[in-house]
This record gives structure tokens, C-alpha cells and sequence, in this order.
């Protein structure tokens, strides 16, 4: 069975230091990687989907992405998660976000990455293994291998059932969190206040045995630095 998703959260309010000096003039959700704005990635990615409301949180010229947003004609309401006055991180933009986000579960979705779909639309992938029962969220993880543009050493294990667990320190792991997930509104029960992490809440539900992955089947892409976006325009035009 699909999980109905009634809304989803892009996330684009942070700084975009790695990505300077493109970003000393605006902010990284706008900075323009295969023709269009790379919030606009992740924005179409979401009206293929059929999802018919999101949350946009904004801090850094957050004017200028406000104005972009509202020229956009899409087949959903955009409603803006303002955090003008204090950035507050992963974690804690969720929870601001909380009120104008509906439905269970919740698409939140990184504004600085792009992927194309394997044999079927990777958000409706995710849609049909959602299990409420027993997930407080679902991680769309990519192999380390296939990771283009990614630096670090991996993120988690997933076993056989697709519980993730967290990658040792000085170890490397197998699996890298692509910046798409479902989360359950619970994920963000008794949470933290001001700025924190989402890897707080995914240590909770770790512990829990409540934090699941999904691997990815088509290509991804970390547009996290200027030198990444020629490669990823090369790769995408051959798609």
C-alpha cells in the first residue's frame, strides 16, 4: 500500500558558505545548476508526486527567495517557514515548520541535491515502503560508491530489514543520506528548542529501532561547491 503524502518541506534556509563566492549574492537554493535554480530540482521532483502543499523555510536572502517562490506557477500551495531572526538548523526548522505541515508521514527534502529516478519516481518509491507501525522515519540512502560529488565516508549500515544504524568514528560506511526522507510528525514529539540537528532525532530513533533507509535507485548528485556543478550538468545532459 502507498503512503499518501499530504505535504512536504524543502529546506533552504541555511548560509551556503561552501558554496561561496556564488552565494555571496544569493542564497544556494538559487544557484543555478543544469538551467534552473536548484530548489527548482527538488520542487518539480515534488509536483511529479502529486504532493499538494509545502513548506519552504528561508533565512539567508531570504527576500530574494521568497520573490522566486512566489513567481512559481506549480500544482501545490507554497507556504514560507520564516526564519529570519535565528537560523535554526535542521532539527529545529522542522519543528518551527511543524504547524503548516500536514498529513503522516511528512516529505522533507534538502534543497542542495539533485537525483534522477531508477525504474520508478524515487519519491513514490519511498511512498510505497512507508510502515507507520514501525518507522518513525524513512531515509532514501544511496551506496557510498554511487554517491557523485560526495567527499565524506559514508553515513550508516542498513540491515537486512532496512534499519539503519550509524557509521563508526574512524570507520567507513556503506550508505550516504541523499537529503530526502519521510518522517512521521512523532519523529518531532519532546524535541529539542532553538537550533539543533536532525541527527538528534535520528539517534533517538535509532535507539529505538524506529530509523529505517530505502536505497536509492537512480543517480544522485551533492551540488554542495561550486567545482561540483560542472560534473553534475555533464552527467545530467547525458541522462
Amino acid at each position: 500500500m502507498t503512503a499518501k503524502i499530504e505535504s512536504a518541506m524543502v529546506m533552504a534556509a541555511g548560509l551556503g558558505k561552501r558554496m561561496r563566492p556564488l552565494t555571496a549574492t544569493r542564497p544556494k537554493p538559487l544557484v543555478r545548476v543544469a538551467g534552473k535554480p536548484l530548489i527548482d530540482h527538488s520542487l518539480d521532483r515534488i509536483a511529479a508526486a502529486g504532493i499538494p502543499h509545502v513548506v519552504v523555510n528561508v533565512h539567508y536572502l531570504a527576500d530574494a527567495l521568497e520573490a522566486h517562490l512566489a513567481a512559481q506557477k506549480r500544482p501545490f500551495d507554497i507556504a514560507i517557514s520564516d526564519e529570519r531572526a535565528q537560523l535554526l538548523e535542521t532539527g529545529g526548522g522542522m519543528v518551527k515548520a511543524r504547524p503548516l505541515l500536514t498529513g503522516d508521514p511528512i516529505l522533507i527534502v534538502n534543497s542542495d541535491n539533485i537525483w534522477t529516478d531508477g525504474p520508478q519516481d524515487s519519491l513514490l518509491h519511498l511512498a510505497r515502503h512507508w510502515d507507520g507501525e514501525k518507522m518513525d522515519a524513512l531515509l532514501l540512502v544511496i551506496r557510498q560508491a554511487s554517491a557523485t560529488g560526495h567527499r565524506g565516508m559514508g553515513d550508516f549500515h542498513m540491515d537486512a530489514a532496512g534499519r539503519l544504524s550509524r557509521r563508526k568514528p574512524g570507520r567507513v560506511a556503506p550508505f550516504v543520506y541523499t537529503g530526502v526522507q519521510l518522517i512521521s510528525p512523532r519523529l518531532l514529539d519532546d524535541a529539542p528548542e532553538g537550533p539543533f540537528s536532525t541527527n538528534i532525532l535520528w539517534d533517538r530513533a535509532i535507539a529505538a529501532g524506529r530509523l529505517y533507509g530505502l536505497s536509492h535507485l537512480g543517480q544522485w548528485f551533492d551540488v554542495g561547491t561550486p567545482a561540483s556543478i560542472p560534473p553534475t550538468e555533464a552527467a545530467l545532459s547525458s541522462v
